[in-house]
């Protein structure tokens, strides 16, 4: 009987991603981890296991890695692709070589291109006296659950190439492992790295995914040109993390912000600075500081942050909490936004002395009613995939991502604005609201917009 490592996984909602350690009850190994290494480190303390390796399954386009702070911190060997090339001292690895970690399991690389050229997929196996069972397979960006990682993050004219690397990378997982293996990905969570949907999966083999999986059950040519056709935008701050992964990110410094007040909150706002409300989108909507912007931690806070915000900008946070702050902190640290200029905690009355604004809500029922008596701006800030598939017949699309470089085309009308659920619509809404614009949060599900009544555009 085999006895197979035990694997914890370490979630990051907020990026969609998966982190992994896995050990033999002594010794264990990390896959891709995140910058604030805190959290793998008390795994391993909790687990009571000694990390000894770590292994990237490729530079990542959507985080800042903590892999080389993790290994040099415990002077653990740190495993990167020998065809990479970094800024920093590494165990080079390639497809093929084999990494005993401890006498009962070890590793394997695969070469698995697709997401990028150089990308490796890690065949955990069991070591007995009869041999070796691979009985899980760390995938990365590659097979993910009912999907795969995207091909077009390293630029237009690789994406022809990436994609036809992908297909032929996973027919080789599902061919060379064990249909009981577990698949072991890091992106396919709400990853923006993920092309096509992952349906919500949390778990799934070598096997449920050849039944399931269109690369796997799929043509090359019907699988290219579906996947190919369902490439979306992706957050604008992905530009920067493969060459900060390439240089060799440190560990984030995660002492607390200094202390804001009233009048340094009032002369940032004054200034265009990001003063970035934390608070969830009922509470901002309920009353907030004029001019402040909504990034509520109840959804992918780091990735639309980082998706508008000016690189080289500066934040300060204003949370419910010293906790809310040391949240979003972490989040952004994970994303290599460390210019936080300060905080502020409490509630608006702590924060200005003038009249908290408010933000007007409304339903899709709402929509549709006011609609018959005046009208009204429908502004749809979803993806352009999104868009297309089905909108409110009239609605403008921005998508959010895009809303900054486009508020010249945005008319001064009384705005309606959603998404498809009201968490980006409200990002958009205080956005809109900081430039005096005249707007309505639709906070409701977009599925509701047709039982409203609305008139809609659907695609063929």
């Amino acid at each position: 009987m085999v006895m197979e490592p035990t694997i914890i996984t370490i979630e990051t909602p907020s990026l969609g991603d998966r982190s992994y350690l896995a050990h033999d009850g002594e010794v264990a190994l990390v896959i891709d981890p995140q910058r604030d290494i805190d959290r793998v480190l008390a795994a391993a303390g909790e687990a009571l296991v000694r990390i000894t390796d770590v292994f990237e399954t490729h530079l990542h386009n959507d985080y800042l890695t903590g892999g080389l702070a993790l290994a040099r911190h415990l002077d653990a060997r740190y495993h990167v692709n020998g065809e990479d090339e970094v800024s920093f001292e590494r165990q080079p690895i390639r497809d093929g070589d084999v990494v005993e970690v401890s006498p009962r399991m070890r590793v394997r690389g695969i070469a698995t291109p697709g997401h990028t050229f150089t990308h490796l997929s890690y065949a955990l196996e069991s070591l007995t006296d009869s041999g070796a069972t691979a009985t899980a397979v760390f995938t990365g960006g590659s097979l993910l659950f009912g999907a795969t990682g995207r091909p077009d993050l390293l630029g237009e004219e690789h994406t022809s190439d990436l994609v036809h690397h992908q297909f032929s990378s996973i027919h080789r997982l599902a061919d060379e492992l064990p249909e009981a293996a577990e698949v072991m990905p890091t992106h396919g969570f709400g990853s923006f790295c993920s092309a096509g949907s992952t349906g919500g999966s949390t778990a799934s083999t070598i096997g449920q995914e050849k039944r399931i999986n269109p690369a796997l059950t799929q043509t090359e040519e019907q699988w290219v040109a579906d996947t190919l056709a369902g490439l979306d935008a992706y957050p604008a701050y992905y530009v920067h993390m493969q060459p900060a992964n390439a240089a060799g990110p440190g560990r984030p410094d995660l002492s607390p912000p200094e202390r804001a007040d009233k009048q340094t909150l009032a002369g940032r706002i004054a200034a265009g600075e990001w003063v970035v409300d934390l608070r969830t989108r009922t509470a901002f909507a309920a009353g907030h500081v004029t001019g402040t912007l909504n990034f509520g931690l109840d959804g992918q806070f780091s990735t639309y942050l980082g998706w508008l915000i000016p690189w080289d900008a500066a934040v300060t946070l204003l949370g419910e909490s010293a906790e809310q702050v040391d949240q979003a902190q972490r989040e952004m640290a994970r994303i290599g936004l460390d210019r936080i200029a300060g905080a502020a905690t409490g509630g608006p009355r702590d924060w200005t002395d003038t009249q908290p604004a408010t933000l007007e809500t409304a339903t899709f029922a709402d929509l549709s009613q006011v609609r018959h008596h005046r009208p009204v701006h429908v502004l749809d800030v979803r993806l352009s995939g999104e868009y297309g598939a089905s909108h409110v017949e009239g609605a403008q699309n921005v998508p959010l991502g895009g809303l900054l470089e486009r508020l010249d085309e945005i008319p001064r009308r009384e705005l309606w604005v959603h998404c498809g659920s009201g968490y980006r619509a409200s990002i958009a809404a205080s956005v809109l609201a900081s430039r005096d614009h005249a707007v309505v949060l639709v906070d409701d599900a977009f599925d509701n917009a047709a039982a409203a009544g609305l008139p809609m555009v659907t695609a063929a």
